[in-house]
């Protein structure tokens, strides 16, 4: 929850017109407030910059004051949704259930899910990190192989998220290859190398260059270092 509106369009003017001189090695995709998406579609150039939301509701439509829906965001312009983050689950008790409801809606509604998941402090002290992504997993662990390989994975270490800890590029790496070897199993070996599966903790330009060096960390989804268009780039840099 961060920028105005004029602000965020500020930032996605920027951004574009550095990508646009400079172009990117990776896909790059921006996820903004809902009330941005409408501006922020017609001025970035999307052959170089996908936009997305950050939630969409569980619900197609209808009474539920406030919410916003998979097809709003989809009429706006927009290719994504940012689903089950971290924060969505602490806060507003987002449930396997309803994260399943809101995969559901929003690849009806032609929009890429990129599907968070990950463990926090006393579960990762307790060794629980792998029965933590499993069952976290369950929610689009029901689509078929079709619509699964619609589906954009992050992993989120929330005990790394603004604390300043980062997980190490190691700890990085051996979660992310339980969690591919969990859709291997589920969809077989040729979906799971094609899933892109991002790492989400405290990534920024010093360690992302390490971190992405990774086999299995296919990128990252980049949450306060990516408010500034220079520390955005320095990321994306990272894969050239």
């Amino acid at each position: 929850m961060n920028k105005t509106l004029q602000e965020g369009i500020e930032l996605a003017k920027e951004l574009n017109e550095v990508l646009s001189a400079d172009k990117p090695h990776c896909d790059v995709v921006i996820c903004t407030p809902f009330i941005h998406l409408a501006s922020v579609v017609p001025v970035v150039n999307k052959d170089i910059i996908g936009v997305g939301a950050e939630n969409c509701a569980d619900k197609a439509s209808g009474a539920y004051t406030g919410e916003v829906s998979a097809a709003m965001v989809a009429s706006t312009g927009a290719q994504y949704v940012i689903l089950g983050h971290s924060e969505r689950r602490a806060y507003y008790h987002e449930t396997v259930a309803i994260l399943e409801e809101k995969v559901k809606l929003a690849l009806a509604n032609g929009l890429k899910p990129i599907f968070c998941i990950g463990e926090v402090l006393e579960e990762r002290e307790a060794n629980k990190q792998n029965e933590v992504v499993k069952a976290q997993l369950e929610s689009v662990f029901s689509l078929s192989a079709e619509e699964f390989g619609q589906i954009v994975l992050a992993y989120e270490p929330v005990w790394a998220i603004g604390t300043g800890k980062t997980a190490t590029p190691e700890q990085a790496q051996e979660i992310h290859a339980y969690i591919r070897s969990l859709v291997a199993e589920k969809y077989g070996k040729q979906v799971a190398d094609d899933t892109s599966i991002l790492y989400g903790g405290s990534c920024k330009p010093s360690n992302a260059k390490e971190l992405f060096a990774n086999p299995d960390v296919d990128g990252g989804l980049i949450g306060g270092a990516a408010l500034k268009a220079a520390d955005f780039k320095g990321i994306i840099d990272a894969f050239k």
